[in-house]
């Protein structure tokens, strides 16, 4: 596991993606260590009396040529909100990297990759960085709306891109267990990879399993400290019950007790 630093960041971007998401590129004045898919920052949210724990959020983009972080932050709560507002040329604190990442797919593997909210950023950075051909990676990104989807056209070059909607305004009606990737197709997938609601991992889990599909999902649990000293993320796991900030937040569907 990569070892955890302490470091000031500056702001260099905030750009609005949709009404309730952000992308936001970060500036480190070192050099920044190696980052994969999965892992996350914790993130201090200043300037408030109110928000006293840090936020958590999936590491979306790393540039080490120009030595940047970037997150997408889609508003969730206070703390989400008021990182929504920071203005270039200010300062974030994070804690990085945090937690476990992926499992990398062999090169010849054909792969599947489903997020949803703000679980598409880890997937979106898994689909850069997993070294396979496009042809072998599919990734589906579902939400409530088509104004919930965020643009994400420049990756068609890492694979081929599907979308769900529920009220049926961009891609498939319905959850990404409707679109036909998953629901007809799944058996034809060595690794399935996943992020984002629960419910949606979960039934994504149940479907894996009936299909016999190796697949690895990102908890979301609240994570206050990244350390597992806090305990306030724990899942109930086949290994007992585990910190999802330092255990996770990648675990494998057959470890959960789902």
């Amino acid at each position: 596991m990569s070892k955890k630093t302490v470091a000031d960041f500056v702001v260099i971007e905030n750009t609005t993606l949709n009404a309730s998401t952000y992308f936001i590129k970060l500036k480190a004045s070192k050099p920044l260590p190696r980052m994969k898919p999965g892992q996350f920052v914790n993130v201090e949210i200043k300037n408030t009396d109110e928000i006293f724990l840090r936020r958590p959020f999936s590491i979306f983009e790393v540039d080490y040529l120009e030595n940047t972080l970037s997150l997408i932050v889609k508003i969730l709560g206070r703390g989400s909100k008021k990182l929504s507002e920071i203005k270039v040329g200010e300062t974030l604190n994070l804690i990085f990297p945090l937690g476990k990442s992926f499992t990398y797919p062999e090169s010849k593997e054909k792969i599947l990759l489903i997020g949803g909210g703000s679980g598409i950023a880890p997937m979106l950075f898994l689909a850069k960085e997993c070294g396979l051909q496009p042809e072998n990676v599919d990734i589906l990104i579902g939400a409530r709306t088509s104004k919930d989807h965020i643009n994400v056209d420049e990756y068609n070059k890492y694979g081929s891109l599907h979308f769900t909607t529920e009220d049926g305004s961009l891609g498939t009606k319905g959850f990404v267990t409707h679109h036909p990737v998953l629901k007809t197709n799944l058996k034809y997938f060595d690794k399935v990879y996943a992020c984002g609601p629960e419910a949606m991992m979960k039934a994504i889990a149940k479907e894996a399993k009936v299909a016999g599909v190796f697949c690895e999902v990102s908890l979301e649990n609240l994570m206050a400290c990244g350390f597992g000293v806090c305990l306030c993320c724990i899942e109930p796991t086949v290994k007992g019950n585990l910190c999802v900030c330092t255990d996770g937040p990648v675990f494998n569907i057959n470890e959960l007790k789902w």
